[in-house]
């Protein structure tokens, strides 16, 4: 795999933190950061249900492969030289639990910092170029 793509809501704050971080590391697979629900994410992927892109993170490997929620986390994890023995560590059998109680605590804080307001109500409908606003 030469490239993943990342969904990622710019107006959530946890969103961007997770983005800096994720930027911030040694990749071993570059990860392309695109605004979920915006022009550029429509035309691209045209067959996604992007509504759910808002509200899910998502990583979209170069031949379509769509991953979501603890998924899409794991594929970010194995893309980093310094996560990716984690993240194949944490896809195995009977690890799922503790990768998925993760995911769930990071959606928690991001329903927090965003009042819980998702999709058309903040951010999908009112996106233009790659930026949303909320």
């Amino acid at each position: 795999m030469s490239r993943l793509t990342v969904l990622y809501d710019p107006v959530c704050p946890v969103c961007r933190q997770a983005r800096a971080w994720l930027e911030g590391q040694r990749q071993l697979v570059p990860l392309e950061f695109v605004a979920a629900g915006s022009p550029t994410a429509l035309a691209r992927y045209p067959a996604l249900d992007h509504r759910s892109t808002l509200q899910k993170i998502t990583v979209i490997g170069e031949r379509g492969e769509v991953y979501q929620e603890e998924r899409a986390w794991l594929a970010c994890l194995w893309a980093l030289a310094a996560w990716r023995p984690t993240a194949i560590r944490f896809s195995r059998p009977g690890k799922e639990k503790y990768v998925l109680t993760a995911t769930r605590m990071a959606d928690r804080l991001r329903a927090m910092t965003r009042g819980g307001d998702y999709g058309g109500q903040r951010g999908g409908d009112r996106c233009s170029g790659e930026s949303c606003q909320g």
